[in-house]
This record gives structure tokens, sequence and C-alpha cells, in this order.
């Protein structure tokens, strides 16, 4: 079991930044992936990035790349995403998830999940 707490959620206004964490505890392989998710209200819930949690292999979602950054310390088994130049559309529901496979996209692939913390960006 896996298990995954969100952090650093919150308001804020467009064009600003925020740094959200992933706490992993209990049993972390260096094989998994670590992603990030978003869900808006009424939307389904789509891709943000992803990162190998042994190496420096990641991923991103087309619409957050060069504003999004996923890194990752395995000594203090977290994982980041700190997100830039927010707009008003980035509001959602963020979760992390693990799972076995390589930087997988689909929420299918994810094994576990975090309880998800929201951000909201303000126009």
């Amino acid at each position: 079991q896996v298990q995954l707490v969100e952090s650093g959620g919150g308001l804020v206004q467009t064009g600003g930044s925020l740094r959200l964490s992933c706490a992993a505890s209990g049993r972390t392989y260096s094989s998994y992936s670590l992603g990030w998710f978003r869900q808006a209200p009424g939307k389904e819930r789509e891709f943000v990035a992803a990162i190998k949690w042994s190496g420096t292999l990641r991923t991103y979602a087309d619409s957050v790349k060069g504003r999004f950054t996923i890194s990752g310390d395995n000594a203090k088994n977290t994982v980041y995403l700190q997100m830039n130049s927010l707009k008003p559309e980035d509001t959602a529901v963020y979760y992390c998830a693990a799972s076995p496979g390589i930087l997988p996209r689909r929420t299918d692939a994810y094994d576990y999940w975090g309880q998800g913390t929201q951000v909201t960006v303000s126009s």
C-alpha cells in the first residue's frame, strides 16, 4: 500500500504561482511513477504531469508545458508540482497518484491516489 497526501493548494491571482507537494508513505517502490492530475467541476480528471520516482524522466500535458515543473525529493519521499503563470483555467482539484507504469497518462494506470488539494485562480 502507498499513501499519498497532497498539500499546497490555495487561492492565487492570474499570473501567480503555487507549489503543490505530495508526500508518499508506505511501500514506495523506486520503479513507480508519480503523477499529478486535476479535475475541474463538471469535467473529467485530466493528466497534468508525471515523473519516474527513481530518475529524471518526466512528462507534461501540453496545456501546462513551460509553466509547470514536476520534481521529486527521494530523501523526503515527496513529489512537487511548481505552477507558474497560473490561469483561471488551471482552477481544479489537484490529485497526485502512484503507478507501476512508466509515466502513464491514463487515470486507470494509477493504483493509488491522494485526497486532492484545491487550486483556485482568480481573474
